[in-house]
């Protein structure tokens, strides 16, 4: 389960992640895979003392209400096991693509291990 500290929650928090507002330091990167993309937005200026949060996104080209669940419940549980990795003051965005209703929770994990890398540079 993904503490609540660590979750992005209003409408408002997943668009500020993938696109800049008046007065926002932060910085944005992207990084995908043939199964899912992640949107990051980290803070260059300053220490944050806010742990990092993350959201999710599964739309229906995903598959039925069964299956994005099913993809939001492995995601949530490979980024909660490397939550740690993650800088503090820093918010994702973790977008599954439709190939990730068919993938096992071990190739989640991998792609997901590779758009960290690429995104946390």
């Amino acid at each position: 389960m993904l503490p609540r500290r660590h979750r992005l929650s209003r409408p408002e928090d997943y668009r500020g992640v993938s696109r800049r507002v008046d007065g926002d330091t932060r910085r944005r990167r992207r990084a995908g895979t043939d199964l899912l993309v992640v949107h990051a937005a980290m803070f260059t200026d300053t220490t944050p003392t806010r742990p990092p949060r993350v959201g999710f996104v599964v739309s229906k080209a995903v598959g039925n209400s069964v299956v994005r669940h099913r993809v939001i419940r492995r995601l949530r549980a490979q980024v909660v096991a490397r939550l740690s990795q993650v800088p503090a003051g820093t918010d994702l965005v973790v977008r599954a693509q439709p190939p990730a209703a068919t993938a096992s929770s071990h190739e989640l994990g991998a792609a997901l291990d590779l758009a960290l890398e690429r995104v946390l540079r």
